[in-house]
């Protein structure tokens, strides 16, 4: 393993969007007991500090691999595709009134008669778009369209910051 290697090659796991997580976390194991620093202890300053990189490098790996939010955004910049979102804009009516429309939902459960019956309404649909939306980005991925699983990752995002926002609601509604 070389600190060049792309974080597929460093995991030993397939170039793909759908990674075996019992696999990734194998890998991530036997990794992380070959460069724990205390094998190192007994080494020089320079080999103890190259375990300490391999061992950054591996959680950065294992981190960006096991979610399939960073494990997209990775992907794509392997392509060389910028998937910040920065310097995109949906266009997608319907997406966007979606947003919208769950955004209000989500600003309006704090004043429901049943704030928990509204909340757990409004993330089984987030979950739901969330969940179909990674299912097309693979799809997308694995026929080799990257412009539009860009274009689908950046909704991901936009769902995953509402999910975000969903589960910091259902820590508030609990502590009060």
């Amino acid at each position: 393993m070389k600190l060049s290697d792309d974080y597929f090659q460093i995991m030993q796991v397939p170039e793909a969007y759908e990674v075996d997580g019992a696999v990734l976390s194998e890998h991530y194991l036997n990794l992380q007991r070959q460069f724990h620093p205390d094998r190192f202890a007994d080494k020089s300053a320079q080999e103890q500090r190259l375990a300490v990189q391999m061992a950054s490098v591996v959680n950065q790996a294992h981190d960006t691999l096991r979610s399939p939010l960073l494990r997209a955004a990775y992907l794509l910049k392997l392509r060389g595709l910028d998937s910040s979102g920065e310097n995109t804009t949906i266009s997608d009516v319907t997406f966007l009134m979606s947003q919208m429309q769950l955004r209000e939902q989500l600003g309006a459960v704090s004043s429901a008669a049943d704030p928990f019956a509204e909340l757990d309404l409004v993330a089984t649909e987030v979950a739901r778009q969330l969940a179909n939306l990674q299912q097309q980005f693979g799809e997308q991925y694995g026929q080799k369209i990257f412009e539009t699983a860009a274009e689908t990752l950046i909704k991901m995002q936009f769902y995953n910051k509402l999910q975000i926002e969903v589960d910091e609601l259902e820590d508030s509604l609990e502590d009060a």
